[in-house]
């Protein structure tokens, strides 16, 4: 079975609507923006976890969501942050890239 190949950046579909995505190795987790994930009205929150990055610890709630990645589709876990400063709403995190078997070519467009 071949696997699929990945960009840094993909068009997914998050509850049936296109996204434009970060695929982060170094991200464990994914994450969506807290006004994208009100739009396509996401939840319940299904808990509560502490997260690690460049800025220090914060404390993000978890949702699930249908999640779509080159034909493969998915039941993600999501920690919802605000990333309005951000260009990407939302960020592909390692346990995706795990489970779909992607490999990732950075100089796919």
């Amino acid at each position: 079975m071949e696997r699929p190949i990945i960009g840094l950046t993909e068009k997914v579909r998050i509850h049936g609507r296109k996204v434009a995505a970060k695929v982060d190795t170094g991200a464990s987790r994914c994450s969506i923006d807290l006004n994208l994930a009100a739009q396509l009205q996401l939840g319940p929150i299904i808990g509560i976890k502490d997260y690690r990055n460049a800025h220090g610890k914060t404390t993000r709630p978890v949702i699930r969501a249908k999640l779509e990645i080159e034909g493969k589709k998915f039941n993600a876990l999501f920690n919802v942050v605000d990333r309005k400063t951000l260009k990407y709403k939302v960020l592909i995190g390692e346990s995706i890239i795990r489970r779909g078997k992607f490999i990732i070519d950075p100089t796919k467009k």
